[in-house]
């Protein structure tokens, strides 16, 4: 039988942080693969393709000052725009619907030219051929001479380090760990907040950005829902126009109930133009089953991010975290999981690299000799 080669790293998730932290540990020379459970990579990071461009339905803003951000736009040959903040917003509450001078959600923010979903495309196909494995999902996580060994529906691949790069509470419900991972970390895992995981994102997509004649920025806040919070999700220029806002997720099959409902509340937001939109798309991430374990909606302790266990690398220093919810800043941002990928493959280089040197100790220690007495009595 034929054994298959171990590899310096697995890589569990192929969002942005798993594609992020691939590219970084190929580039510094170690054997990867990166194994994706869905049929698409970028978890998190997913546009709809329309004829007048892509829609955001999961990460869509980036701040100034993310540099991680920035730089990784750069390398993909990428450009951002700034979101569009501009006019009243509106204020949606049982009485009625009020109009409010100016823009609450005005702060600067920008948004991915190309889409979202562009970054993990471009960073994927950076990656040499072959090194992204779709429809992979990681059920077991055990140990190996030389490391660990992850299992998948095709079999079980060993590796010195594994990199998991999906939400803890996902990897806690759907991966079996080995006794040696402290149960404690195991408990943080499960109780972890998944970033987007509860929340339905609902997009209007409309032939024009007709709220702007009324001197509207498209953004509103809502005490009666479903949408809570709405912004203008329209392009550069206007195109495509949209909006869209946040909802509690439900149950599998209500899309086309929360679209309906969506479509009520924002006719009387923002008048009868907006009952004719060129499309309703529904995102309700708290039922993607390689996003949001089940129960998702219960957690809520937001404190959980960043916390410092996710910085000890378990199982001999060979398992490794890398999601926006394990970053020590930025934790639910795209900056975030790209500085959760930094850590992980900084504490992987590092093994890697005192691995090698106690190995070449060992190899070139001098040979321990016995000497014995050449004298002979008398």
């Amino acid at each position: 039988m034929t054994e298959i080669p171990i590899r310096d790293v697995i890589v569990v998730g192929a969002g942005i942080a798993g594609l992020s932290a691939a590219r970084a540990l190929h580039a510094a020379g170690l054997d990867v693969v990166c194994l994706e459970a869905c049929d698409r990579v970028g978890g998190r990071l997913l546009s709809a393709r329309t004829d007048d461009g892509p829609l955001d339905l999961g990460a869509t803003w980036y701040w100034p000052g993310e540099r991680r951000v920035s730089d990784l736009l750069t390398d993909l040959g990428m450009t951002g725009f700034a979101s569009p903040t501009t006019g009243d917003a509106l204020f949606d509450h049982p009485g009625g619907v009020e109009r409010l001078t100016g823009n609450p959600f005005g702060a600067p923010s920008l948004r991915y030219g190309g889409g979202a979903a562009l970054l993990a495309d471009r960073s994927a196909a950076a990656l040499p051929a072959g090194t992204v494995h779709l429809d992979a999902p990681v059920s077991a996580i055990g140990p190996h001479p030389r490391g660990l060994v992850v299992r998948t529906p095709a079999g079980e691949l060993p590796a010195a380090h594994v990199v998991l790069a999906v939400p803890p509470a996902l990897a806690a419900a759907r991966i079996a760990f080995p006794a040696g991972v402290p149960a404690s970390l195991l408990r943080l895992a499960a109780a972890t907040p998944v970033w987007m995981g509860p929340v339905a994102k609902v997009v209007a997509h409309y032939r024009t950005p007709f709220w702007r004649e009324r001197g509207l920025s498209g953004a509103a806040f809502s005490g009666t829902g479903p949408l809570r919070e709405i912004h203008d999700l329209s392009g550069p220029g206007g195109s495509p126009a949209a909006l869209f806002g946040f909802a509690q997720g439900g149950p599998a099959g209500s899309e086309r109930a929360l679209a309906d409902r969506a479509t009520r509340q924002l006719v009387r937001l923002f008048g009868e133009r907006a009952g004719d939109p060129v499309e309703m798309v529904v995102q309700d991430w708290s039922h993607q089953e390689w996003t949001s374990p089940p129960g998702v909606e219960r957690f809520g302790d937001h404190e959980l991010y960043g916390h410092p266990h996710y910085r000890r690398p378990a199982l001999d220093g060979r398992l490794h975290w890398a999601s926006t919810e394990t970053a020590t800043e930025y934790a639910g941002h795209v900056e975030g999981a790209l500085a959760a990928a930094e850590d992980a493959v900084a504490a992987v280089l590092h093994a890697t690299r005192a691995a090698a040197s106690a190995a070449h100790a060992a190899a070139h220690a001098p040979a321990t000799v016995t000497a014995t007495s050449g004298r002979k009595d008398n």
